[in-house]
């Protein structure tokens, strides 16, 4: 098996866990030279039946190709392998693409690490399970800089068909993956705040959250609305006045204080909203919330 470093379609995995596996087998299946490693070695067992090429070590496995993806517990996982010594030696002229999660100060200092050893750096997140990766659909944030980016783009569309370049700022592709992801929390917040609204009223927890799946679709209309808002800096009321939310949070706060429910969640949003209309805003756009958060 050919695994010289100026073969494009030879591509290094570095850390063998659910998601790491799973790159690796998608880019067997897509017809590249895989070089893999793991801390245990017994993980690389099924993928070295399938066509992969164990490395006895971290700098042998960047070593065997131009590109190299990590995709370990965390930054501190990858800079202990990065990092170290002999690693460090072999990096030069090659492109490192990240994919293990942090923030955006993570990012940033690895690509510190990487480019002071000659290599290029690329940042990655994936908005997606193991068992969804490799789809049209699948969802993944990369950034850093362009030229690595042109040279890896090929490998991360055999990880998924839906990836975003958000440009060469290392740390951009981590702080859109914490903003989504702030959102899908506050939203799963909020939702299972709702599952308790109805369990206390009697009302079957499954049919709400049908009801709930069936307005998501104009839910996410409104919120790219209320986004071209933000962006526009026009807070003039077009479809959702802020004193409606005012009003309702203090509804739903006082539900959940009437029926016995944790009211943490709408207390903290009863909250902001109330700063709102101390600020004066209840006679703009809901968007304007963005004003007390900012």
């Amino acid at each position: 098996m050919n695994t010289n470093n100026n073969d494009v379609k030879a591509v290094s995995v570095t850390g063998l866990g659910m998601m790491g596996t799973t790159l690796a087998r998608l880019l067997l299946q897509a017809g590249y030279h895989v070089t893999v490693w793991n801390r245990n070695p017994e993980k690389a067992a099924q993928l070295v039946q399938e066509g992969a090429i164990l490395a006895p070590d971290a700098a042998a496995a960047v070593k065997a190709s131009p590109v190299t993806v990590i995709c370990v517990r965390d930054y501190n996982a990858a800079r202990e392998i990065l990092g170290a010594t002999e690693v460090k030696a072999v990096l030069p002229g090659r492109v490192v693409i990240h994919l293990s999660s942090g923030s955006p100060k993570e990012a940033e200092e690895m690509e510190t690490l990487i480019k002071a050893q000659g290599a290029a750096y690329l940042d990655g997140a994936i908005q997606a399970a193991p068992s969804q990766m490799g789809r049209p659909d699948t969802p993944i944030f990369v950034s850093g800089g362009t030229p690595a980016y042109q040279q890896a783009e090929a490998i991360l569309r055999v990880f998924g068909g839906s990836v975003t370049y958000f440009g060469g700022q290392a740390g951009a592709a981590s702080a859109i993956d914490l903003a989504t992801l702030s959102a899908i929390y506050g939203t799963m917040t909020g939702f299972l705040h709702g599952a308790r609204i109805v369990e206390a009223a009697g009302f079957p927890v499954d049919k709400y959250g049908a009801l709930v799946a069936g307005i998501t679709s104009t839910f996410g209309d409104f919120l790219q609305h209320e986004a071209n808002v933000i962006r526009s800096g026009n807070f003039e009321i077009s479809q959702s006045p802020m004193k409606i939310s005012i009003d309702a949070m203090e509804r739903i706060l006082q539900q959940a204080e009437d029926a016995g429910i944790h009211s943490g969640f709408p207390a903290y949003a009863a909250g902001l909203f109330r700063q709102a209309a101390k600020a004066g805003l209840e006679n703009e756009e809901l968007a304007a919330l963005i004003k007390v958060l900012r």
